[in-house]
C-alpha cells in the first residue's frame, strides 16, 4: 500500500515557475514508476510526465517538454515536478501516481495516486 500526498502548487503569474512535491509513505517506493497527472475544469485527466524507479528514465507529454522536469529522490520517497515558463493553460488540479509497472502515460496503469494539488496561471 502506498500513499501519495501531493504539495507545492499555488497561483503564479504566466511565465514562473512552481515546483510540486509528491511524498509517498509505504513500503518499496523505489520500486514504483512515478507519474504525474492533470485536470483542468471541464476536462479529461491528462499525462503529463513519467519516471522510471531510478529515476534513469523519463517521459514527458509534447506540451511539457522543455519546460517541466520531473525528479525523483528514493532516500526520501518523493518525486518532483519542477515547471517552468508556466502558461494559462497550465492551470489544473495536479496529481501524482504510482505504478508498478514501467513508466506509463496511461492512467490506468496506475493503483495509487494522491488527492491532488491546484496549480494556477495567470496571465
Amino acid at each position: 500500500q502506498l500513499q501519495l500526498v501531493e504539495s507545492g502548487g499555488g497561483l503564479v503569474q504566466a511565465g514562473g515557475s512552481l515546483r510540486l512535491s509528491c511524498a509517498a509513505s509505504g513500503r518499496f517506493f523505489s520500486s514504483y514508476a512515478m507519474g504525474w497527472f492533470r485536470q483542468a475544469p471541464g476536462k479529461e485527466r491528462e499525462f503529463v510526465a513519467a519516471i522510471n524507479w531510478s529515476g534513469g528514465g523519463t517521459f514527458y507529454a509534447n506540451f511539457v517538454k522543455g519546460r517541466f522536469t520531473i525528479t525523483r529522490d528514493n532516500a526520501q520517497n518523493t518525486v518532483y515536478l519542477q515547471m517552468n515558463s508556466l502558461k494559462p493553460e497550465d492551470t489544473a488540479v495536479y496529481y501524482c501516481a504510482a505504478s508498478t509497472t514501467v513508466i506509463s502515460s496511461t492512467g490506468r496503469d496506475y493503483g495509487y495516486w494522491g488527492q491532488g494539488t491546484q496549480v494556477t496561471v495567470s496571465s
